[in-house]
Formats: structure tokens, C-alpha cells, sequence
């Protein structure tokens, strides 16, 4: 009896903290991103023959992923557009390796992550603060440290952070 009654406040305590989870305001992101012609994209696909919709949940991943960590950067009042023009994911599909594996993703050291990008970056007023385009890319990227190596874009937001931090880490805010 005792084991159910504590089950049952465990049950009762996670839902009261679930519910004030959903309550609370979700934090209005201080950065847009738009993608130009992903279906021209070097490598943003689920696999050799990649579906339309692997490619659009890669994307969105990124784009929810870089959106969310820009409120780190992007002092209050400023508005961050980012226009992504191609994206290669980290490793590749090699589907002469077997038939069980035509869609697994290799990682290797010679399939480096790239995001080509556009910014601009205004302040309340519309003012433009500073523009530009970036290639990113990490060519050690398998010698860095990640918090999270089951991630499966776990190399593509690498680079978003890496680029997030030079770009503008003099605004991180504490």
C-alpha cells in the first residue's frame, strides 16, 4: 500500500510540474531563420535517396536549435535574420557498403559539417548593427568535446555555437 500511495505522489508531483512547465510563457526568440532552396542543398537528407520530409526534419532542427540558442547572444530589443543557402551534414551515406546500410550515415574526419549563411542583425529600431556571411565549417570537428554525442545533429549545432560565440559572444548575456 505504501509503495502505491508513494507511486501516486510521485504520479500527482510530476504532472503539477508538467503542468507548470506548459504553463509558462515560451520565450519569444530573438532570431528568424529562413533556408533558400533546400531542396538544392548538398547534404541535408536523411539518406542516399533522402525523403522531402527527412530533409525538412534535419532542417528544422537546426533552425529550432539555432533560434533557441540565439537568445543567449542577441541582447534584448535586437532581431536576428538568418538566411541558411546550403547545408552538408557531418559524415556521409555510402551506400556501397551493404544493402542493410544504403541509409546509414558515416561519420568520418573527411565528411566535415557546413552551414553557408547570410545575417543581419538590427536593433529595435530597424538599425542594422552587423551583417554578413559566414561559411561554417570545423574540419577537427570529431576531436571536439560534446556534451551530447548521441545528438544526432550533434555537429551541425557545433558549428551554430562556435559561430553563435565569435559572432557575438561580447553580447552573451550573463
Amino acid at each position: 500500500m505504501k509503495i502505491t500511495q508513494i507511486a501516486l505522489s510521485a504520479l500527482v508531483g510530476f504532472a503539477a510540474v508538467a503542468a507548470l512547465h506548459a504553463a509558462s510563457p515560451k520565450l519569444a526568440s530573438r532570431a528568424d531563420v529562413t533556408f533558400t532552396d533546400p531542396e538544392k542543398f548538398t547534404d541535408a537528407a536523411d539518406g542516399q535517396r533522402g525523403s522531402d520530409w527527412g530533409r525538412a526534419a534535419n532542417l528544422e532542427e537546426i533552425k529550432t536549435y539555432l533560434e533557441d540558442r540565439a537568445n543567449n547572444y542577441v541582447p534584448e530589443g535586437q532581431k536576428l535574420q538568418v538566411i541558411i543557402s546550403d547545408v552538408d551534414l557531418a559524415g556521409e551515406i555510402e551506400p556501397w557498403r551493404s544493402p542493410q546500410m544504403q541509409d546509414a550515415r558515416i561519420i568520418k574526419d573527411i565528411y566535415a559539417p557546413r552551414i553557408e549563411l547570410n545575417f543581419k542583425l538590427t536593433d529595435a529600431a530597424g538599425v542594422v548593427v552587423k551583417e554578413g556571411s559566414r561559411h561554417l565549417t570545423d574540419l577537427t570537428f570529431m576531436m571536439n568535446i560534446y556534451p551530447n554525442r548521441n545528438d544526432r545533429r550533434v555537429y551541425e549545432k557545433g558549428l551554430i555555437d562556435n559561430w553563435l560565440r565569435t559572432e557575438f559572444g561580447g553580447n552573451k548575456k550573463k
